[in-house]
């Protein structure tokens, strides 16, 4: 029975769909039990710190939403958000140089519903769509219920490697890849930036190639140095962009956005329509409080210096404590660094042992496609929730585990030399 902490046998197992068995748990989700823990420093979770928000200045201005909105905010709404959400969004990405109307975007619950329409909207079984390699493992999931074959192109310090994609496409002859899905800037998991040079020639292949460019854009805002590049979406009217408020103001509120050309947003409505009917209202309205009440940019540059913090004392840390053979990203903002161990190290056998000091990450093998076997000696470590001394400390018994982990292995290496 549910809940005795029995096993219990699936009656059902016959009649779920096939698409079920290729979707993996989340590594995120599943580590977030522990990450609770007391005992634990959590390097696994990319949890925004709202905990800088003023939650009395929040709460008013929820209270504000519901009071001067009414019913409005607790009745259903128009499957494609509400005008004045809309409205707002439009001012937002002017900020980022984007130049829309809200006749061009649609309000989804959260990024990840978005990532969930697109791949309902595009994709057959078996058809070809491109990541980068690592990608974010919230879109391996939500792109595999849907049966597709992955093309993975790795990235270095610049970005997704243009060189190798182009390469890839030329192979596939007739074969027409749908849709390529990046996130050029501080991407999750890697924390690299794609580099202007590569932008301009990812647009110019999806244009030779016929394929649909997918730009998401969490983490753009959150940058600690350098020079802000221009989104593809600024560069391209035909990307389709996805944004959040989730690391702006509040992820809980589960409001995001999809902007994309009139044809496809068109598709992409009428499959929300079946999935949803409509976003809640409320959330939106709480949205559109914060964002035109209260000194929003103040409270977002406070949080950006905290991460900046954080990022500058993981690397500190893992230039002290880790092993001359481990490498690692320098974001220039975000929340991730990826980190590459020797070959023969396996991160998900590490992880266990890492519980066990008091340390969370997440394992690099989830972030890419289950059947491309890659990632295995990799990790991904977030800096944006834990103090900076917690992160010296996590990165100090991390640090020992893995040491401990390649004694083993060359002390089984020298005796299988004798």
């Amino acid at each position: 029975m549910t809940g005795t902490g029995l096993v219990q046998f699936d009656d059902w197992v016959d009649l779920y769909a096939a698409r079920v068995e290729t979707m993996r748990s989340s590594a995120v989700r599943d580590l977030f039990a522990a990450a609770s823990r007391s005992d634990i420093i959590s390097l696994s979770g990319g949890m925004p710190d709202i905990r800088k928000l003023n939650m009395q200045e929040v709460a008013a201005v929820a209270a504000e939403a519901i009071l001067e909105e009414g019913v409005a905010g607790l009745q259903y709404g128009d499957t494609q958000g509400r005008t004045q959400t809309k409205e707002l969004i439009c001012s937002l990405m002017t900020d980022l140089s984007i130049n829309i109307t809200p006749d061009d975007l649609t309000i989804t619950t959260g990024a990840q519903q978005a990532l969930d329409l697109l791949a309902k909207t595009f994709i057959n079984p078996g058809d070809l769509i491109i990541t980068e390699g690592p990608t974010y493992l919230g879109a391996l999931q939500a792109f595999s219920a849907y049966q597709p074959e992955v093309l993975v192109i790795d990235m270095d310090q610049d970005g997704l490697r243009t060189d190798i994609l182009a390469a890839e496409l030329a192979k596939l002859g007739k074969r027409q890849a749908k849709y390529l899905y990046t996130i050029p800037d501080f991407n999750n998991p890697a924390g690299v930036t794609m580099s202007l040079e590569r932008r301009h020639e990812l647009l110019r292949l999806s244009h030779e190639y016929g394929f649909v460019i997918i730009e998401d854009d969490p983490y753009g805002r959150l940058r600690f140095e350098g020079e802000t590049l221009p989104r593809l979406r600024e560069l391209d009217d035909q990307v389709v962009y996805l944004g959040t408020v989730s690391k702006m103001f509040a992820p809980g509120l589960r409001t995001g956005w999809v902007i994309a050309p009139l044809p496809i947003r068109q598709k992409i409505n009428l499959v929300k329509q079946g999935t949803d009917l409509c976003g809640s209202a409320l959330c939106q309205v709480i949205v559109e409080h914060y964002f035109n009440n209260t000194d929003w940019r103040t409270t977002l540059n406070s949080m950006i210096e905290k991460y900046r913090e954080r990022r500058d004392a993981m690397l500190a840390a893992l230039a002290e404590f880790f092993p001359a053979e481990a490498s690692w990203t320098h974001p220039a903002g975000g929340f991730f660094v990826w980190v590459t161990l020797p070959e023969y190290l396996d991160t998900a056998q590490l992880l266990n042992v890492a519980l066990e000091k008091g340390v969370t990450f997440v394992p690099g093998d989830g972030c890419y496609p289950a059947s491309s076997g890659k990632g295995k000696n990799t990790m991904r470590i977030a800096f944006c929730y834990e103090e900076a001394e917690a992160i010296r400390e996590a990165i100090q018994r991390l640090a020992m585990v893995i040491e401990e982990r390649m004694e083993l292995y060359r002390a089984f290496e020298s005796a299988a030399a004798l």
